[in-house]
């Protein structure tokens, strides 16, 4: 009998989502993987799939909007009791569509000086303290 790979790896894509100098933070649901975290939408790169396209269908899927890549920031690794990520991390801005809370329960668009009071999930915590640090040299 075989047994399962652990910890289980995977590649993800996701969008720190900008408008009017604020980001969006999103809630996972009660009751699943993570539950009551906050997190930059997104999700796995499927086969075949490279991270930005992963990205763009992932905002689409999860929020039904329509972003546009601005920029890359440095991929991020962090390994959980049962579990190896790594994150490919995109600034980016919506293009069009309303946002609808397809798996999260609770949206909220926060100015990046205040993202640290929320819940982040441990693996997105460096490619915040990244962005943050890129808009304080850009003196934002």
């Amino acid at each position: 009998m075989t047994q399962p790979e652990f910890p289980r790896r995977f590649v993800v894509a996701c969008a720190l989502i900008e408008r009017d100098g604020r980001l969006l933070a999103a809630r996972r649901k009660e009751g699943g993987v993570f539950s009551g975290k906050w997190e930059f939408p997104g999700g796995k790169v499927e086969d075949g799939e490279t991270p930005e396209e992963c990205v763009v269908r992932e905002v689409v899927e999860e929020l039904g909007m329509l972003v546009e890549i601005l920029f890359p920031l440095t991929p991020a690794f962090h390994r959980y009791p049962s579990l190896e990520v790594t994150i490919y991390p995109f600034v980016s801005r919506i293009v069009s569509g309303e946002i609808v809370r397809n798996v999260h329960d609770a949206i909220s668009w926060v100015q990046p000086q205040q993202m640290e009071s929320l819940d982040w999930l441990e693996a997105d915590r460096p490619i915040l303290r990244e962005y943050r640090s890129r808009l304080e040299k850009m003196g934002r």
